[in-house]
């Protein structure tokens, strides 16, 4: 590999930062003492562009470079997620029930390792935006800054963000032009009917067998009313209903996830949802009520961005380790927004052996830090040189 030495010579540095991160995992839009960590972080390096407060504790700062130019985006997320660590190590996360499981905490460190390089070498022309973003897992953070107007207001013109993958060659990059991640949706359906004695189901309008067929009758969404070549997933995930073994309740609850790419699939999948539910509820003589929720949209990469950062990405890791014909992948992301609004790209780093993402035992991979950010500091260089 051909890591920015200056970058390479910060890694127990990172790694300190990363652990401090792991340790105070935050959730959501509430990332107060992550925020205040980072900025702590900027202003050593001497930073004082700095904007606070962006959709509740979102964080753009400014980097100048030597001369007139373009500002390049950099984004990494900050938040955790609601899950009881169970790693054992001695940086293990103090808060209960709070886990920084999906290597957040090392995304963060890695925007920070280039914004210390990019502080002291200014090597590019016009500005770099850091942002810092929170809520990816859960509430949009990435739509919330845009809503905020991040991309008008700091004139940013292209926009990249990585994420780390475990169980992937430690340096190994994966990316594709076009679609890489889906589309999400949500769904619940709510379902009343008269209970009774479950001896007497006669005397009932049974609420568990209307959510049995009706989730039965959701699989044929996709075994039947899609072109099989299209990408999709509908996955029913929660049924509840009742609470003793001798009473047919009178209510009960579906909930499930929707993933695509085609815009034209996701509205067929919802209208055809639509259809469904109330076709069992009328079978079952049950009353039913679908919401169906459109989350974040497909993340789409920008063919000229992508094979930039391709090119970009050989460059510090080496040819050999960067795949830029990887199979998209039903997982969702938030940087979908920024995508729409400016041309950009998306790149997964590969993180070496560990549990996955989103697993009580994932422990993020400190090795990875300087690889990332040497990218991202590269990326500023190439694209914007003096």
């Amino acid at each position: 590999m051909a890591l920015i030495n200056r970058i390479a010579g910060y890694a127990d540095e990172m790694t300190g930062w990363r652990r401090h991160l792991h340790e105070h995992p935050e959730l959501g839009f509430d990332c107060f003492e992550t925020a205040e960590f980072v900025v702590e972080r900027l202003k050593e390096f001497g930073l004082t562009d700095i904007h606070t407060g962006i959709a509740k504790t979102g964080i753009v700062a400014i980097v100048e470079g030597q001369g007139d130019g373009p500002t390049i985006g950099l984004r990494a997320d900050m938040d955790a997620l609601p899950i009881k660590e169970a790693t054992g190590l001695p940086y293990a996360s103090k808060i209960d029930g709070k886990m920084h499981a999906c290597g957040h905490d090392g995304h963060t460190t890695m925007l920070l390792g280039a914004a210390k390089y990019l502080a002291e070498t200014r090597n590019f022309r016009g500005r770099v935006a850091l942002i810092f973003q929170p809520a990816e897992e859960d509430g949009g953070g990435g739509n919330v800054m845009c809503q905020e107007g991040i991309m008008d207001r700091f004139d940013i013109s292209q926009v990249f963000g990585i994420h780390n993958v475990p169980d992937m060659e430690l340096g190994q990059v994966e990316t594709t032009p076009g679609p890489i991640m889906a589309a999400v949706d949500g769904f619940d359906i709510n379902i009343k009917g008269v209970g009774g004695h479950g001896a007497y189901p006669h005397e009932t309008r049974d609420p568990v067998i209307a959510a049995v067929s009706i989730a039965q009758a959701l699989q044929t969404i996709v075994s039947r009313n899609h072109f099989s070549l299209n990408d999709l997933v509908v996955s029913v995930t929660m049924i509840h209903a009742g609470s003793a073994e001798n009473v047919i309740p009178d209510t009960a609850y579906l909930g499930g996830t929707v993933r695509t790419f085609d815009k034209s699939v996701q509205d067929m999948v919802e209208t055809r949802m639509q259809e469904i539910v109330a076709g069992q509820a009328a079978a079952f003589g049950v009353e039913a009520e679908l919401n169906y929720v459109r989350n974040y949209p497909a993340t789409v990469n920008h063919p000229d961005e992508t094979q930039f950062a391709v090119e970009t990405a050989k460059e510090i890791v080496g040819e050999a380790r960067v795949n830029d014909k990887a199979g998209r992948e039903m997982g969702a992301e938030d940087f979908s927004y920024m995508l729409e609004q400016r041309p950009g790209s998306y790149l997964f780093f590969g993180a070496g052996d560990g549990a996955g993402l989103h697993h009580p035992e994932y422990n993020y991979n400190d090795d990875l830090s300087p690889i990332g950010a040497s990218f991202f500091a590269r990326l500023v260089e190439r694209a914007q040189p003096l």
